[in-house]
């Protein structure tokens, strides 16, 4: 069987790589989902057997929808997290959400990834508008959000199972992203 690399694109950016999600991503994306503190406002930690069931969600996703979020990973191929567009059944809009694990927080990695998929997002899914699903208590992710130039637009509606959870929809029109794109 051939590289899943032909299931979708490889976006490069100055120092990473996104590209479809392959089954040696799963290591490092169990330990992510094995720290309570990455977890803590996107479902809280699993075990390395259900981190596998979910992991396989995005895969899924680029076979029947075309895209989902990305494996990021530095161009010397150390895996730093997912990002990318994202819609599952009953979402409230358009989305690119993220998860990366700790030791590559704060270092601009999230920004850097989140922009090319968001020109990406617009530009080849043809989408109108992104969103962002933040708890609001996430500081970290809503001033990612901000310098994506999103705003807040009020609390939201998750599907079952997550309809419980407290989340913000944070969001910007194609036309808004681009009048900032073009003037940066």
């Amino acid at each position: 069987m051939g590289s899943s690399h032909t299931l979708g694109p490889v976006l490069e950016t100055e120092r990473l790589r996104l590209r479809v999600p392959e089954a040696r991503d799963f290591d490092p994306y169990a330990e992510m989902n094995c720290d309570a503190e990455a977890m803590r406002f996107i479902g809280g930690t699993l075990p390395r057997a259900a981190c596998w069931r979910k992991f396989l969600q995005m895969p899924g996703a680029w076979v029947l929808q075309g895209f989902a979020m990305f494996t990021v990973e530095t161009k010397q191929g150390e895996w730093l997290g997912q990002l990318g567009p994202w819609q599952p059944e009953g979402w409230p809009g358009t989305e690119v959400g993220w998860a990366f694990k700790r030791s590559s927080w704060g270092r601009g990695y999230a920004t850097e990834a989140a922009v090319a998929a968001i020109d990406w997002a617009f530009d080849t899914l043809g989408w109108t508008d992104v969103i962002h699903s933040i708890s609001p208590d996430n500081v970290a992710s809503q001033a990612l959000a901000q310098r994506l130039g999103s705003v807040n637009r009020g609390p939201g509606q998750l599907p079952e199972p997550f309809a419980g959870e407290r989340i913000d929809v944070w969001g910007q029109s194609r036309e808004q992203w681009r009048a900032r794109r073009g003037a940066a």
